[in-house]
C-alpha cells in the first residue's frame, strides 16, 4: 500500500488489514516509496514479493494557476499523482500474482475550482489511462481508479466546511472492494 500514513492512505491500510497483510510504503515510513522517484518504486518491488494486490494512495497534485505557472511547474504537478502511479501500476504489472489488482487513486470536482486545471488533467489522464490498459493486461490482473471527492477530514484540516466531503473510512470501502471484487477498468467515485 502506497501511501499508507496519508489521511485517506491510513483509512485505507485499516479497511484492508481486516482481511489482508498490507505492506505500508511512504515517504517517511519502514518501507519508503516516493512516486517521483522511478528507482524507488524498482526497490520497492524487489524488496516486497508475492503481491496480490498494490494500493495507491499517494497521490496528490498542486493547485496552481493555469496562467502564471510555469510550464515547469505544470510537468512537475504532473511527476507525482499522474506519471508516478503509471510507472507503479506498469512496475506492478510484472510482480502481480496471477488475477492480481492495482488500485489507484484519481479525484473529481463536483464543480470548476480555482486553480484546478492541473487535477482535471491529471485525474483524466488516470481515468483514461485505467481504462485502456485494463485490456491490455495479461494473466487476468486487473485495474481500476478511485476517484474521490473532497475527503471530509481533509476539509477539517484545511478549516474547510466539511459537509460536502466524504469520510475516509466510506471511501476506503471502495478500495477494499477494488481489491477484493472483480471490477476491471472502472472509475469509482464514492
Amino acid at each position: 500500500m502506497i501511501g499508507a500514513s496519508g489521511t485517506l492512505g491510513s483509512a485505507v491500510a485499516d479497511a484492508l488489514e481486516a482481511s489482508h497483510q498490507v505492506v505500508k510504503a511512504s515517504r517517511g515510513g519502514p518501507v519508503k516509496v516516493d512516486l517521483e522517484d522511478l528507482s524507488s518504486l524498482d526497490a520497492l518491488f524487489d524488496e516486497v514479493r508475492d503481491l496480490d494486490a498494490v494500493v495507491c494512495c499517494a497521490a496528490s497534485g498542486p493547485l496552481m494557476d493555469l496562467v502564471s505557472a510555469s510550464d515547469e511547474e505544470f510537468a512537475g504537478g504532473m511527476r507525482g499523482k499522474l506519471l508516478g502511479q503509471v510507472a507503479l501500476a506498469r512496475r506492478a504489472v510484472r510482480h502481480l500474482r496471477d488475477g492480481g489488482s492495482v488500485t489507484l487513486t484519481g479525484g473529481t470536482f463536483s464543480s470548476p475550482l480555482a486553480g484546478g486545471s492541473l487535477g482535471a488533467l491529471v485525474n483524466a489522464g488516470l481515468e483514461g489511462f485505467v481504462r485502456n490498459s485494463a485490456s491490455e493486461l495479461p494473466r487476468n490482473l486487473r485495474i481500476n481508479v478511485i476517484s474521490p471527492g473532497w475527503i471530509r477530514e481533509t476539509l477539517v484540516s484545511l478549516g474547510m466546511d466539511p459537509a460536502d466531503g466524504t469520510p475516509a473510512s466510506e471511501v476506503a470501502r471502495a478500495y477494499v472492494a477494488a481489491v477484493e471484487g472483480t471490477a476491471q477498468g472502472q472509475i469509482v467515485r464514492p
